[in-house]
């Protein structure tokens, strides 16, 4: 694939991804943190306190199917990513602020982005709604006909389709030590601070992910 590495095998998942490898690739970059996530400790902690205080609330939860999610102790406010919206036009993490994101990303040559979207699926018929969306960017830079068909043969019905062909998501967030492959996701506040990041495939439909998602959206 077009400006990835070739993915390396990395701990099995959960449920029916167990046995599954994870689409990872090398990291690198990771000295480029301080300059993705901010300009400085003091603003950031003022633009991501309340993200503090629901980081602090999910961290129990945090167990069984979603054991894996990293819950920031010290949440920081994601750069400005950007990619397309389902109209096909440019949009961005920015153009989603006042609501909570699970922002994942994907590719259909990932085996386990495929076990895992239906999950997502589910998660978004679950909670979706004007305080709470899944937004699965697909980060494929080839054969980009085969986006929408792959949705439909997972019985995707409930997400909407983002995209990104340059990839360039993937590459922002590689640089910045957040992704170490396929498929990741991050939990995103409001106001567009980081809650916790799941590296690799998890069942986000299960009770474990929608107690932790709902805490997320508040008390």
């Amino acid at each position: 694939m077009t400006g990835l590495e070739a993915p390396k095998p990395a701990r099995p998942a959960k449920f029916p991804l167990r046995g599954l490898v994870f689409a990872a690739v090398a990291l690198t970059g990771a000295g480029v943190l301080y300059g993705f996530f901010g300009a400085g400790k003091e603003t950031v902690t003022a633009e991501c306190e309340q993200a503090r205080q629901t980081a602090a609330r999910i961290a129990p939860l945090a167990h069984g199917e979603v054991a894996a999610l990293a819950v920031a102790k010290s949440p920081r406010r994601l750069g400005d990513l950007a990619f397309l919206g389902p109209d096909g036009q440019a949009t961005s993490l920015a153009a989603l602020r006042g609501k909570t994101v699970l922002f994942n990303l994907w590719a259909t040559w990932c085996v386990p982005c495929r076990q895992e979207m239906p999950s997502l699926d589910r998660l978004q018929a679950r909670l979706g709604s004007a305080a709470f969306e899944v937004v699965a960017v697909d980060i494929d830079t080839t054969r980009l006909d085969r986006r929408r068909p792959f949705l439909t043969e997972v019985g995707v019905k409930s997400l909407q389709f983002y995209a990104d062909p340059s990839a360039e998501v993937f590459q922002r967030l590689k640089k910045a030590g957040k992704v170490v492959g396929l498929p990741t996701t991050i939990l995103v506040d409001p106001k567009g601070c980081e809650l916790g990041t799941m590296p690799g495939p998890a069942d986000w439909a299960s009770e474990d992910a929608l107690k932790l998602t709902a805490a997320a959206l508040g008390p």
